[in-house]
């Protein structure tokens, strides 16, 4: 028995907005979509790398709010490529955390919290 990897689910509430933030801000892509009918609310999954995040508008699937931890091999990199863009609705920073590492908290336009974080170096044996 093993367990495999997890994939968030997070709740939006505006599909453009939505989109410019994970897809042209982040720089996700799109897995894939699916509504039961036109003018249903959408479920997509988006992304980016070995990070795959669920998209969700329907109302009980989760709770908006929550917060998601996402490793990274250089969370300085990425926050430069963020700010090059210039996004108009975040300028996220890096911090230096009293624990150790380098963070990078961003909000998506539902208030989700995501952390970006360098991902501890591989130890070899």
């Amino acid at each position: 028995m093993s367990l495999g990897t997890i994939t968030p689910v997070l709740r939006c509430f505006d599909e453009a907005k939505t989109r410019e933030f994970f897809l042209d801000f982040l720089g996700f892509k799109v897995d894939w979509e699916h509504r039961f009918e036109d003018g249903m609310p959408l479920y997509m999954a988006v992304s980016k790398d070995g990070c795959a995040l669920h998209l969700t508008e329907h109302h009980g699937d989760c709770s908006p709010g929550a917060a998601i931890r996402i490793a990274t091999t250089d969370v300085d990199a990425y926050q430069q490529e963020l700010i090059a863009k210039h996004y108009k609705n975040a300028r996220p920073g890096v911090e230096e955390m009293p624990w150790g590492g380098r963070e990078m908290t961003i909000k998506d336009p539902s208030g989700n919290r995501l952390v970006f974080f360098n991902r501890a170096p591989e130890i070899s044996a």
